[in-house]
């Protein structure tokens, strides 16, 4: 019988070119073409997954969303199992569960919450750089979490990001964000919001490094924020860092 699922994916990005399949051009590797290849070795014959929203190269997801329609006659633990011996080693499903027939992961989502990891250390560490960024001198603490009063509340995020269609609002609410020290020499940003511009995490960890570093004051976020302006928006934070955590739907909103 045809239903609709639902499914939490966790991928490491590093070898794939960001999540959505490429329309034209070189056929690059992506999750989503890893996926489809997957489903199509069951019986899949949809056109697209659905997904909450793409990740950009090099970008990590422990909590990426994805739905699509499938005549799968047995239990879901069943489909999981079978996705995932179709799925090479750096994607994997973590949870099916069947959803209504009009669920859409992007639509339906309430909010989507990321996490942005570094480290503070003068040298290498070929072993932890595949997934944070390697950041000298060390950033402020204190300085740091100044900063984050300005991020709180619903802003225009025009300077720091693009929106996903032309056109389209760069207006946001961020529910939570904040810093956790992580250990001496490591700190975790995290940062939830109930939508999200293109390489907006990145701009705002590479912006709020500068602050850390002493670059920049902690009141520039709030100046960027009201002038819309890019003139002081010249710091990306690399991609490896940044995991897509968690989306949320209506039923495990954050209290």
């Amino acid at each position: 019988m045809m239903a609709r699922y639902q499914v939490i994916l966790a991928y490491d990005g590093t070898e794939f070119f960001g999540f959505q399949r490429q329309a034209s051009g070189p056929k690059e590797r992506t999750v989503q073409a890893v996926i489809e290849t997957a489903l199509r070795q069951l019986g899949w014959q949809g056109k697209a997954i659905l997904a909450s929203g793409r990740t950009d190269t090099g970008v990590h997801a422990s909590g990426q969303v994805i739905a699509f329609d499938l005549d799968w006659a047995h239990a879901p633990e069943a489909l999981r199992s079978a996705i995932n011996a179709h799925l090479p080693e750096d994607v994997a499903v973590q949870t099916v569960t069947q959803a209504a027939d009009d669920f859409h992961p992007r639509y339906a989502a309430q909010a989507r919450r990321y996490r942005y990891r570094l480290y503070c250390q003068p040298v290498r560490h070929p072993l932890r750089e595949r997934y944070a960024w390697r950041v000298w001198p060390p950033v402020d603490f204190d300085r740091l979490r100044e900063a984050l009063v300005h991020l709180h509340g619903t802003h225009d995020f025009a300077a720091f990001g693009t929106p996903p269609r032309a056109g389209g609002s760069t207006v946001r609410s961020v529910t939570r964000a904040e810093w956790i020290a992580v250990s001496p020499d490591e700190l975790v940003f995290e940062i939830t919001a109930n939508a999200f511009l293109f390489r907006m995490v990145r701009r705002l960890t590479g912006f709020q490094v500068a602050i850390g570093q002493g670059s920049l004051e902690p009141q520039a976020i709030r100046e960027c924020l009201e002038s819309g302006s890019r003139a002081l928006v010249q710091y990306l934070a690399p991609p490896q860092g940044l995991t897509l955590v968690e989306v949320i739907y209506r039923d495990n909103l954050v209290r």
